[in-house]
């Protein structure tokens, strides 16, 4: 009779190997479908998150860059308005 100790090692290895080669398969899977994936995202022509918050970030600063022009332009108007009083008196 085969030694029971020698089966369960034997048993181990073999069951570690299965692990192995399984943990394999999902590397190879999940590159697969990210490949997939990415894809079907450049067919459909959709920005990735990282990007799309990078130019919201663009807009936002460009936003306050605006309104703060705006400002200087509407004191420098009423500048002008001033000195055009001044020079009519």
């Amino acid at each position: 009779m085969p030694n029971p100790k020698k089966i369960f090692d034997d048993a181990s290895h073999a069951s570690g190997s299965v692990f192995s080669v399984f943990s394999g398969i999902k590397e190879e899977i999940a590159a697969i479908v990210k490949g997939r994936v990415d894809e079907v995202l450049s067919t459909l022509q959709l920005v990735r998150r990282d990007e799309f918050e990078i130019v919201t970030e663009i807009a936002s600063r460009t936003r306050a860059a605006q309104e703060k022009l705006e400002e200087h332009v509407k004191k420098l108007e009423e500048k002008i308005t001033e000195l055009e009083k001044k020079a009519n008196i």
